[in-house]
Order: C-alpha cells, then structure tokens, then sequence
C-alpha cells in the first residue's frame, strides 16, 4: 500500500469510509477551532466583522451565481421568475419586520407557484 488514498484499499467500503472520514476531518477542525477560540472574540471585533462580511459575500455569490447562471432544471425556468422570486421574499422579509424565516417562506412559495403556473 503506496499511503492513503481514495484508491488505496481495493473493497467496496473503502471509498465510503475515506469520504466520511476526510468529510469530517475538513469540516469539524474548523468547528473545534471556533470552539476553542470563541470565548476571546466579541462581536464587534475587526476579525469576527471580517469572518461575517465573507460568509455573507459567499452566500450572496452563490444565490447570485443560482439566478443568472443556472444549470440543471434550475436553467429551464424563466429569468424573470428567478429574479423576481428573491425580491418577493425580500419584500415579505421587510414587511414582516425583518422575520428571516417569513422571507425565505414567501421567496419559496413565489418561485414554486411561478413555476407551477409556468412562469
């Protein structure tokens, strides 16, 4: 055996286990070492400012990257129904006070019954 690796071992479990395992080794680091350092930072702080305002540009990177360049069965909806399901929601989410769930409810409900409909 040349080292782990994805095809190291010739069983049917291995590539199972080798995910799983490198899954979790990837994912949870970061989440014990967020543990552990998490009682030093407060909120306000210029590194957990910067840690938000990437998260949050991730996150508006893929939803904008999901309304102009869709692939899959996404692509085959209109333009318009893809744009304008964020801005109901975006509306719902102010009208109801800032509630993040009746938001996300109302942009859902918009795109399912526009796509219903055949929008």
């Amino acid at each position: 055996m040349s080292g782990l690796s994805f095809t190291a071992i010739d069983a049917w479990w291995w590539p199972w286990v080798f995910i799983l395992v490198a899954g979790w080794l990837a994912n949870d680091m970061w989440r014990f070492l967020g543990v552990a350092f998490s009682g030093r930072l407060t909120e306000a702080s210029p590194i957990f400012t910067y840690v938000k305002a990437v998260a949050t540009a991730l996150v508006a990177g893929v939803i904008a990257q999901l309304i102009l360049y869709p692939t899959g069965d996404l692509a085959a909806t209109s333009p318009w129904l893809r744009l304008a399901s964020p801005a109901i929601g975006f509306a719902a989410f102010r009208l109801a006070r800032q509630h993040i769930f009746v938001g996300v409810a109302a942009a859902e409900a918009a795109f399912v019954l526009g796509w219903w409909a055949g929008v």
